[in-house]
Formats: structure tokens, sequence, C-alpha cells
């Protein structure tokens, strides 16, 4: 059984391969997903969707090479839309800035955006500036102790519905949230995504991730509300193909992201 799991598997990557180098789309969701003859595909800039290589200044992540692979099934050009935080997207969505985003998944997104079903599971954790007395999560909830968080992130609204005792320190974007911890010092505990976590954590010396996490967030790809429905229906059948074939898993492993799993087939 194992044998013909991973045959059937295989020969779905090959298919799903092939059809990534030739448009498989119609006339019709082509305009639906990329009216201006380009694919603009849209995400947070942050480690857990994309780094910028220093020398090259080359875009490079999950979210890259995922939009690459959407773009080439569409038949366009792929081009990469990245914002500071999810507000800025969520504008972007209104004044037709982009045509695909690859983001977390919550009701107020779900307002603006029809998402398809998850492709990637996120852990949320915490990073400790080094000095400050936080050995556990069960020590962040505590009188005195300030969270940095990305507004309108996952990370800000769960806080925001369960915090009793810490309090939470708002920030635009990935750079000025660490800014706030470790060159203001407004905030000790940084709470976000481990993926990004991780990949930060390097460049501060004393800094902990903590283990465990407070919750996994559903990630998503999405249009913007008011694309005909073939768009929406097109990108969730690219996600579902991409998870059954394991470009997901690629994507992943080739952006060496840590705290992420692969979601469930839908």
């Amino acid at each position: 059984m194992r044998i013909a799991r991973w045959f059937v598997v295989g020969v779905l990557a090959l298919l799903f391969a092939g059809c990534a180098s030739t448009p498989t789309s119609t006339p019709e969701a082509r305009q639906a997903l990329a009216p201006t003859g380009k694919l603009r595909v849209a995400f947070l800039s942050a480690p857990l969707y994309v780094v910028k290589d220093p020398a090259t200044g080359e875009l490079k992540g999950q979210a890259v090479d995922l939009g690459k692979q959407l773009a080439r099934r569409v038949g366009v050009p792929f081009e990469p839309v990245p914002y500071a935080n999810a507000a800025a997207i969520l504008s972007g969505a209104k004044s037709g800035e982009w045509d695909v985003v690859l983001m977390g998944i919550n009701a107020e997104r779900a307002a603006a955006i029809d998402f398809s079903a998850p492709y990637l599971e996120v852990e949320q954790g915490y990073l400790v500036r080094a000095g400050v007395p936080i050995s556990t999560m069960a020590d962040v909830d505590r009188p005195g102790i300030r969270i940095a968080v990305i507004e309108k992130a996952g990370a800000d609204l769960y806080h925001s519905n369960n915090l009793k005792n810490a309090t939470l320190v708002r920030a635009k974007s990935v750079d000025e949230l660490f800014d706030t911890v470790f060159v203001s010092k407004q905030a000790d505990v940084i709470a976000a995504t481990r993926s990004t976590l991780f990949e930060r954590s390097g460049s501060q010396p004393g800094s902990r991730v903590l283990d465990g996490r407070f919750l996994v967030e559903p990630v998503g790809m999405g249009v913007p509300k008011g694309r005909k429905p073939i768009a929406a229906s097109y990108v969730g059948n690219f996600v579902e193909k991409a998870k059954a074939v394991n470009l997901v898993k690629t994507a992943i492993d080739r952006a060496g992201l840590r705290g992420v799993a692969v979601a469930p087939l839908k």
C-alpha cells in the first residue's frame, strides 16, 4: 500500500509539474485572475513569506515559489507585491493593487478576501529579550510585561481577547516590531510566527524563542472580493493540488521554515 501511495503521489507530481510549465487556465479564468495581464501576488514582508537576498536584492521564500507556480499555470508573468502589514494588504484589496494574496485567515480579512482552504498551519510563539526574567509561556501574561505585536496580525487579535495582566505594544511592520523590543526596548517580548522569531533571534544575542505555541494560524491564498467566482475557484483548486503533490512542502523546505506544517487536504 505504501508503494502504491508513493507511486500515485509521484505521478501526480509529474503531472502537476507539467501543468506548471504549461498554462492550464481558460481565457475567462485568466481575465478574472490577472486583468492587467500579470499576476500580482501580495504577501507580508516577513520571513514566513519572503526574505530578500542581501547580495542580489531578489525576493525568495514560499510565497514567491507558490506565486510563481500559480502564475505559470495561469499563463501570465508573476509580479510580487510585498506589504509591511496586514492593514495595507486589506486596503490594497479594495483599491485593486493585487490579484492574489497569501496570508493568515481570519474573519476580518475574510470580509475583504475570498480565501482558499489553508495551505499552511503556522505556529505563533514568543521571543524574549535578553535579561527579561521569562523562561516559559506561563510567565508571559504577568503584570508589567509588555508584549509587542504587529497591529491586526494574528498575535494581536489573539492577545487582545485573551490577555489578563500583560500589556500590548503594537507595531506597524516586522522591522518596527523588532526595533520596539531590541532597539527602543519599549517591550519585553515579541509575539509572532515562530518562523519569523527563529529567523530573527540569531541576530539578537541572549534572546530566546520559548518552547510551545499560543496559537496555530491557518494561512491560505485568496482573491479580492468582487472578482468573478472562477478566480477563487481556480486558486482553491491550485492550493489543493499543491498540497497533494508536495509543492507546498517543497516551498517550506526551500525556505528553511520552522514552526510550519502543510495544512491537511480539504
